[in-house]
């Protein structure tokens, strides 16, 4: 496993004009909750990324891009000078080690509660309610709103001044989280955008919201600094894969294909499972159908699931998440052919 795992793992692969990577192993975003309650990322948190700066790539906890956008507690933020800042040392101290972070950009939608919203319920692409449990906080998601064009509007605004914002805490690129049923994956998704609007009834007008919030990013800080991360197959927050989905996606990557963004990344818990709503595929072999360039796989890979894939294209990248949080120093174990810890619940409490 080592010899091949230096040749395809281990190999250097360039994202886009402004960004080279040392291997093809992605550092998975994995929501940590180390902020603290006014949304700025610990100083505990820089020791943490900067242990795992020999991943190809860090993508970084989920961080709301506005009050608005929150869904859980004690999760990051990148909206306020102070998280400027305190981003500014997780970065620096990346780049010292040769590391290249990303953000990932993130906005709750639905999976919210109005305790967070001064009693104001959530946006959504409709009035879906969500009925389940946010997180083990005990709070059970509320009714959300139906978001109108202005909050729309105002929504695409805050992932501009965001990307803005990353970029000045010197983050090398931006990753938009538009999966994993938060208010990106709501508007792709038929069970919950029943709107008749330009943003709703039609691939196209599903596709719509989530093109545009990629547009304002782009318009920010240029498409050689974004990537996407998407779940064309429903599997969490009670998303369900309907038909129409697949043509909503379809039409979603053959426009992101023209934008040359920096890659698009699975957003799965198990990328074996087959969504016959997808043709029976796995959501990456689905997006791989729709899109060339730059993929960034994920969803419970093994190492020799992950060789296999990155095997398969020069553009094919691998994001590993739970190993990463057992395993600090994981890069220099997979050169070595060493295994690795397996992942525990009690893997959470570390840190570092």
């Amino acid at each position: 496993m080592p010899d091949a795992t230096l040749h395809t793992l281990l190999k250097p692969i360039r994202l886009s004009k402004a960004i080279q990577l040392k291997n093809r192993i992605v550092m998975a975003p994995m929501t940590r909750r180390f902020a603290n309650k006014n949304h700025v990322i610990s100083p505990q948190s820089i020791a943490y990324y900067a242990k795992r700066s020999r991943a190809g790539l860090i993508v970084t906890e989920g961080t709301i891009i506005s009050r608005q956008a929150m869904g859980y507690g004690l999760v990051p933020g990148i909206f306020l000078p102070s998280h400027i800042d305190a981003w500014k040392r997780v970065t620096e101290a990346v780049h010292e080690k040769e590391g290249v972070i990303f953000i990932q950009l993130w906005h709750s939608g639905r999976v919210s509660h109005v305790n967070f919203h001064q009693g104001l319920p959530p946006l959504s692409a409709s009035a879906m309610p969500l009925n389940a449990e946010l997180g083990k906080s005990g709070l059970i998601a509320d009714q959300a709103k139906a978001a109108t064009l202005e909050e729309i509007n105002q929504v695409c605004e805050q992932f501009y001044e965001a990307s803005l914002f990353a970029k000045q805490a010197n983050f090398d690129g931006v990753e938009i989280h538009a999966g994993n049923g938060y208010l990106i994956d709501q508007f792709l998704h038929a069970c919950t955008n029943k709107r008749s609007d330009q943003f709703g009834g039609s691939p196209e007008n599903n596709a719509r919201f989530c093109l545009k919030v990629v547009q304002a990013c782009i318009q920010a800080i240029g498409s050689e600094r974004i990537g996407i991360r998407l779940s064309p197959g429903g599997h969490m927050s009670n998303i369900l894969t309907e038909p129409l989905d697949q043509l909503t996606f379809q039409q979603l990557l053959i426009v992101l294909h023209k934008y040359n963004l920096c890659y698009v990344h699975t957003s799965a818990f198990d990328d074996k499972i087959l969504y016959p709503e997808l043709g029976n595929l796995s959501m990456t072999d689905f997006m791989r159908q729709h899109y060339s360039l730059n993929m960034i796989a994920s969803g419970n890979y093994s190492l020799q699931q992950a060789v296999q894939f990155v095997s398969k294209s020069s553009k094919n990248l691998i994001s590993l998440g739970r190993p990463f949080i057992a395993n600090p120093d994981l890069i220099d174990l997979i050169e070595t052919g060493k295994k690795w810890k397996q992942y525990t619940k009690e893997s959470l409490s570390v840190l570092i």
